[in-house]
């Protein structure tokens, strides 16, 4: 056994001694174990050199692979940002490129590799700016390249926004060794820009106000002109309510409509009443859109709007230029018939009655003889105001032009309470009126007519026996009233009767045509006539067709006497066609005729049975009425006439509401100014602006416009003098029958100094 003894290093010593047998056996197990251990750990040693190996080059592999991976994963995220990268080697002159970068810039791998070329893709435009900043301040002052330029790429010759980012590396002497550098395609950044600069440029310049508000009302901005048009300030309503804006014309049901527009439909439009800051108050058109999101949860909404007040103050004098006279400030015709249609209806509703008073001054020529028309006119609006003031709160005074007016009464009890009314304004119109020195008397004959609740009469009905009655009162000794005697009135007897003899004339052949011409004022042509019916009644001689159509107008026999008026007027245009005389003629169509759904067909046949007439020289003249109550069909009609050949006209224009509804709508290629504007156009300036608005609008639609009541030189030479040149008037022509036209046509000239006026431009009319 070893044992330790002591050595003077302090060390414990081992030390053999003679061993017996057993010892030598312990002692060669453990050498040969220690053999055995040293061969083992050998091996390990080994072993693990062989492991370590073979983990490096797993290692390596999986770090390779990673590399791949993520270098394609880079160039896949390039390509998606269109992010792409170069180096440019200035000691060799060459550069490369990514992939990203030759399909950003549409070049391929052939393309040079210099930064001449690279160079040559860049905008012409941009070109210099990019080669200045590269030399002064990337190269020459080492300063990092950051710029946004375009780009041409050869392959389609698109353009395209890159902004490119590089920077300079040097080399151990200091000299340009490299520039590392990106590109990134920013078209549709810049694209975007673009569409928010135009944006904001028009949210800032449009001369509409805008305002944006959230979803709750909260005015989140607006623009400069909602500030010029409101006098609010930005800071001052930002936060705020539109209410702020309210004028107090519109009740809670406009705003709740409004509201209840924009939930269902998401934007509503129209015309609203706002206040200013000032508290001035102004007409506005007004859009809101509500803004929603892709779930049609509402955002916000956005208000556009522009100040009208001039336009409805336009409007509005339109207005009263074309219901009110222009000299009085009274109601005119038009007003007249439209207070009259409703006083008619309260009157039926109520049970009481209506009275309708014409007056005419008596003596008013006189005065405008002896002392000019501008004294005349001060009559005339001073007895207007005297008379307008002692009508009762409802009634209406209105006048129909030169020295006519009409007074409407509402809720008469009998005809008896309308008589202290009727002395008032035959007192007010006796009045003398004092004109400077001058002392100007004249007076008033009046007729009387009365609406009651079961009659069936019209507006033009009640003012014609007006008309007759006042009449009456002229021929009675004047300055006194005269109510209409239904007896006197062919209009006014039974209905039945009426009708039975209307047809009985017809039969007899009572009826006649009468022609009269229509002329072009400055040159003499003889440019058509006008077929006007008369009854040759055996007791009353010659009677208007305003004493009989009226009658018949919404029975059969008008259709069937329309149908005789056109079947005549041909077979007249055929007699003068043997005689070799060619003249175009009109007729007058009335609303339940031209209603009638085989009108065509029966016009067809009309025209196949007269051969020898051309379609085209007959002309129909359609009235402008209310009575026109299809228009949908009319205007088909119309339109199949055309097809046919036959010309359009209509009739009377101006005197209706729907005119200008009528001119759009109606496929007219005539207007026949109506009268009543044509022989007031010496007095009243009135009538000369709406005589010059309708040529306008013939103009504006091609049409051919004819003037009619024509009845003085003086009414000629203003309407040519206008631009008029067609007409048809008594100062022309009076109607006559059909066999003294080719003569009158052969021998008529116009006045000479007709002919002296000049000719007007009329295509610059509305310039």
């Amino acid at each position: 056994m070893p044992q330790a003894e002591k050595r003077d290093s302090g060390r414990p010593a081992v030390r053999f001694t003679r061993a017996n047998g057993s010892d030598a056996i312990v002692l060669a197990l453990f050498i040969g174990l220690g053999a055995c251990i040293s061969l083992l750990a050998g091996r390990y040693r080994r072993n693990q050199r062989r492991v370590s190996k073979d983990s490096d080059v797993t290692e390596r592999k999986r770090a390779e692979q990673a590399l791949r991976e993520s270098e394609k994963s880079l160039r896949e995220s390039q390509r998606m940002a269109g992010l792409g990268s170069f180096v440019v080697d200035f000691r060799t002159g060459t550069w490369a490129r990514s992939d990203v970068l030759e399909e950003l810039f549409g070049i391929d791998k052939s393309y040079a590799q210099t930064m001449a070329g690279w160079m040559a893709l860049i905008h012409p435009d941009d070109r210099p700016l990019i080669a200045d900043h590269l030399a002064i301040e990337v190269i020459g002052h080492g300063q990092p390249f950051s710029k946004d330029y375009r780009i041409i790429r050869p392959v389609d010759q698109g353009l395209r926004w890159i902004h490119g980012q590089s920077r300079l590396e040097f080399d151990s002497f200091g000299n340009l060794a490299t520039l590392h550098g990106t590109t990134q395609d920013i078209t549709e950044s810049k694209q975007s820009e673009d569409r928010l600069r135009l944006a904001a440029c028009v949210f800032s310049h449009a001369s509409e106000g805008i305002m944006i508000t959230a979803s709750d009302g909260v005015i989140l901005d607006v623009n400069d002109a909602f500030t010029s048009i409101t006098g609010y300030t930005r800071d001052e309503v930002l936060g705020g309510n539109p209410r702020i804006l309210k004028s107090g014309l519109h009740d809670g049901d406009f705003y709740a409509e409004i509201w209840r527009t924009l939930i269902e439909k998401r934007r509503w439009s129209g015309e609203i009443w706002n206040r200013a800051k000032n508290g001035q108050i102004y007409s506005a058109m007004e859009t809101i859109t509500a803004v929603v999101d892709v779930h049609g949860e509402v955002l916000e909404y956005v208000a556009l709007f522009h100040d009208i007040t001039l336009v409805k103050e336009h409007e509005r004098q339109l207005e009263h230029i074309a219901y009110y006279d222009a000299l009085t400030g009274l109601p005119n015709r038009l007003l007249l018939a439209d207070r009259l249609r409703q006083a008619m209806v309260q009157t039926r509703r109520r049970g009481q009655l209506l009275a309708v008073m014409l007056l005419d001054l008596d003596g008013f020529k006189t005065v405008n003889d002896r002392h000019g028309h501008d004294a005349g006119d001060q009559v005339l609006t001073t007895l207007a105001s005297r008379m307008k003031c002692v009508l009762r709160e409802g009634d209406t005074l209105a006048r129909l032009g030169g020295d006519e007016f009409v007074a409407v009464l509402l809720d008469l009890g009998d005809a008896g309470a309308s008589v202290p009314v009727i002395k008032r304004l035959l007192e007010s119109a006796a009045e003398p009126v004092q004109i400077g020195e001058s002392t100007l008397r004249v007076s008033a004959s009046v007729g009387v007519t009365f609406f009651g609740q079961g009659e069936s009469l019209d507006v033009d009905q009640l003012l014609r026996q007006a008309d007759q009655a006042m009449y009456r009162a002229k021929q009675a000794g004047r300055n006194r009233y005269q109510f209409f005697d239904s007896t006197l009135d062919p209009s006014a007897k039974s209905s039945l009767a009426s009708l039975n003899h209307i047809r009985q004339a017809l039969t007899a052949r009572e009826f006649v045509l009468y022609y009269q011409p229509k002329v072009n004022m400055r040159t003499g042509e003889v440019v058509g006539a006008e077929a006007l019916i008369r009854w040759q009644h055996p007791e009353q001689g010659p009677l208007p067709p305003a004493m009989f159509l009226p009658i018949i107008e919404d029975d059969p026999l008008a259709v069937e006497l329309g149908e005789w008026v056109i079947d005549s007027v041909l077979a007249q245009m055929e007699s003068w066609h043997a005689a070799g005389f060619d003249l175009p003629v009109s007729v007058n169509v009335g609303a339940r005729q031209l209603q009638q759904r085989n009108f065509v067909d029966h016009l067809r046949l009309l025209l196949a049975a007269h051969p020898l007439v051309q379609p085209s020289s007959l002309g129909i003249e359609v009235l402008e009425t209310s009575a026109l109550k299809d228009l949908a069909q009319v205007v088909q009609t119309l339109d199949a006439c055309r097809k046919v050949g036959v010309s359009i006209a209509l009739d009377d224009f101006g005197a209706g509401y729907s005119s200008l509804t009528y001119l759009q709508s109606l496929p007219a290629n005539v207007l026949k100014i109506d009268q009543s504007f044509v022989r007031e156009i010496v007095n009243e300036a009135e009538n000369l602006a709406i005589l010059k608005a309708v040529l306008g609008l013939g103009i504006a639609f091609h049409c051919q416009i004819i003037a009619e009541g024509v009845e003085t030189v003086d009414h000629g030479l203003i309407l040519l003098q206008m631009g008029y040149e067609l007409a048809q008037g008594y100062a022309i022509a009076q109607p006559m029958q059909a066999h003294d036209l080719p003569a009158w046509s052969a021998a008529w000239c116009p006045d000479r100094r007709w002919a002296n006026v000049p000719v007007k431009d009329i295509s610059r009319l509305n310039n």
